[in-house]
This record gives structure tokens, sequence and C-alpha cells, in this order.
């Protein structure tokens, strides 16, 4: 089975949420200022906690099933 988003991470990189959503790197840091999308920085790399990823999309699914 392939595995898009890692199990045993706690926090993604912006690339590997971009790979995991399948949105361009703009979207992704457009969903982080809205706070659609929490993230934290540690120095100047930016972490995105893989539950709030996990959450967005089970939002999104939530959204287009009403």
């Amino acid at each position: 089975m392939l595995t898009l988003v890692p199990t045993e991470l706690q926090a993604l990189t912006v690339p590997e949420v971009m790979t995991a959503l399948r949105l361009s790197r703009s979207k992704v840091y457009d969903l982080i200022r809205s706070r659609q999308l929490p993230s934290y920085t540690s120095g100047r790399a930016r972490r995105i906690p893989i539950d709030a990823v996990r959450h967005y999309m089970q939002d999104r699914l939530e959204e287009n099933a009403a």
C-alpha cells in the first residue's frame, strides 16, 4: 500500500504537505495564513503537525458530503 503521509512523523514540511494534499506551495501557505492549516516555526523551518493535515482533510470531506 502506498502511503503519502508517513505515520511515524509528527510534523510535516511544506513540501510534504504539498505532496500529501496535492496542492501548490502558494496554496499551502494561503491555508497557513488563513489559519485553516495550523503551523509553527522552529528557527526558519515551518512545520505543520500531521494531525492538523488530517483535520483539514476531514473538514473538507465533511463539507463536500453535506
